[in-house]
C-alpha cells in the first residue's frame, strides 16, 4: 500500500465540474488581474474569517512584508518572532529592514510562549509576530496583553490556520492584522502561490491595497513607493469555490487526527497537544520521536510519505550566519524530532491503520535493538 503525505487530487475531483466553471467564466471574462472574482473572493473570505477587510496578494510572505511596511516597522525596529517556525515570519521582518527577535515555543504546542516574549522586548520593539503553527491557534489572549501593556502592534501568521478558533473566534481577527497564505498544500489553497492580508483596520486595509498594486489606489497615480503583489482572478475563482468546502475538509482532518490519537496512544511517540482554548484545523499532524531518521526511512521504505517541519531553525540558517544568536534549544530539539503524518481530506481510516501500523513496527523494532 502507498500512503502519500498529501494528495490533492481527492478534493479536486470532488470539486472538478466547479473549477472548470470558475476556469471558464475568467477566460470568458477577459479580466485577469483585479476585477470581480478577486472583489467576490475578498468580501467572501474576510467575512468567513470574522475580519472587516481582506487584500488579495501574491503570498503568504507578501502578506507579512506588506503588513510590516504600511505599519511603518523597518530599520532600528525590532520584532519579536517564534524561534519555530517556517522561515517566511524571518523572512518577512529581515525584508522589512527590521530585526527578528526569537521566542522559544511552548514544548508541548509548538507555539510562541507568552511567558518568555516580555523578557525579548526592548525600547526597538514594535510588533510580535504569532503563528498558528500546524492548524492550532497561539495564545492570543496573553499575547494581545502583553502588546497592550507594551504597545505593540500583533500580527498574526495564519499560513496554516484557515478556520481555526481560538476561544471560539476565528484567527485571522484576533490581533491588529493578519497575513495567510493559499499555497496549493495549504486547508485553503490555490493552484498556485496566493495570499492575503485581514485587518479591521481601515488605514491599514487601504496603505495595503495601495502597498501591493504599485503605491496606486487610481490608475498611473502613485502615492507611495509601492509593489506588485496581487492575487490574480484566476486564483481567485478557484480559491471561492474551495471556499465554500473549507469546513467540511477542516472536518475531515479532525476526524483524521483523532484516528491518529486514539490509534497511536501509548505506541512510545509524543503526540499533538491542544489546549482547552483551541480548535485546530490539522493542517499538520505532527509527532514526535528520537530516532526521527529511521522511522521516516522506514516508513518510506513501506511507501509511506513524511515530511518534517521544519528540520532547521531559522536562526540556524545560512542566510542568517552573520547574525549572532543565542541557542534555541527547544526550537532546536523539535527541529530534531518532529514528523509530520500524511493528512489531508479523503485520506482513508485504512490508509491511517497502515501507517499506525507501520509506526508501531518502527518503534518496536527500535526498542529491540536498542536504537531508543
Amino acid at each position: 500500500m502507498k500512503v502519500p503525505f498529501l494528495d490533492l487530487s481527492l478534493s479536486h475531483r470532488k470539486v472538478e465540474n466547479e473549477l472548470n466553471d470558475a476556469f471558464a467564466r475568467v477566460l470568458n471574462s477577459n479580466t485577469f488581474i483585479m476585477g470581480c472574482e478577486l472583489e467576490a473572493f475578498e468580501s467572501e473570505f474576510s467575512e468567513y474569517s470574522e475580519a472587516r477587510y481582506c487584500i488579495g496578494v501574491g503570498n503568504g510572505l507578501e502578506a507579512l512584508h506588506l503588513i510590516l511596511l504600511a505599519y511603518g516597522i523597518g530599520a532600528g525596529s525590532e520584532v519579536i518572532v517564534p524561534s519555530n517556525t517556517f522561515i517566511a515570519t524571518w523572512l518577512a521582518v529581515s525584508q522589512a529592514g527590521a530585526m527578528p527577535v526569537p521566542v522559544e515555543p511552548v514544548e508541548s504546542t509548538h507555539n510562541i510562549d507568552p511567558e518568555r516574549i516580555e523578557a525579548a522586548i526592548t525600547t526597538r520593539t514594535r510588533a510580535i509576530i504569532a503563528v498558528h503553527l500546524y492548524g492550532q491557534p497561539a495564545d492570543m489572549d496573553s499575547i494581545n496583553a502583553i502588546a497592550k501593556k507594551h504597545g505593540l502592534i500583533v500580527i498574526e501568521d495564519a499560513a496554516q490556520a484557515h478556520g481555526a478558533r481560538y476561544k471560539g473566534r476565528r484567527v485571522g481577527s484576533l490581533g491588529d492584522a493578519a497575513a495567510t497564505s493559499f499555497y496549493p498544500g495549504k486547508n485553503l489553497g490555490c493552484l498556485g502561490d496566493g495570499g492575503a492580508v485581514l485587518t479591521s483596520d481601515p488605514v491599514l486595509a487601504d496603505k495595503v491595497r495601495k502597498l501591493r498594486n504599485y503605491g496606486s489606489s487610481i490608475k498611473y497615480h502613485h502615492d507611495v513607493l509601492g509593489y506588485n503583489s496581487r492575487l490574480d482572478e484566476l486564483q481567485a475563482a478557484i480559491l471561492r469555490v474551495k471556499l465554500k468546502r473549507l469546513d467540511d475538509w477542516n472536518e475531515c482532518r479532525r476526524k483524521t487526527a483523532v484516528l491518529y490519537t486514539d490509534k497511536l496512544r501509548g505506541a512510545g511517540y509524543v503526540l499533538p497537544t491542544v489546549p482547552d482554548f483551541a480548535t485546530p484545523v490539522w493542517h499538520l499532524y505532527v509527532v514526535r520521536m528520537e530516532q526521527r531518521e529511521q522511522t521516516q526511512a522506514f516508513l518510506a521504505s513501506q511507501g509511506i510519505g513524511t515530511i518534517v517541519h521544519y528540520p532547521t531553525p531559522p536562526h540556524l540558517q545560512p542566510c542568517y550566519a552573520d547574525q549572532k544568536w543565542e541557542d534555541q534549544p527547544i526550537s532546536q530539539t523539535l527541529a530534531a524530532e518532529v514528523l509530520s503524518l500524511p493528512m489531508y481530506p479523503g485520506i482513508s481510516e485504512e490508509a491511517v491503520d497502515y501507517v499506525v501500523d507501520a509506526l508501531r513496527t518502527s518503534e518496536g523494532h527500535h526498542a529491540s535493538t536498542g536504537c531508543c
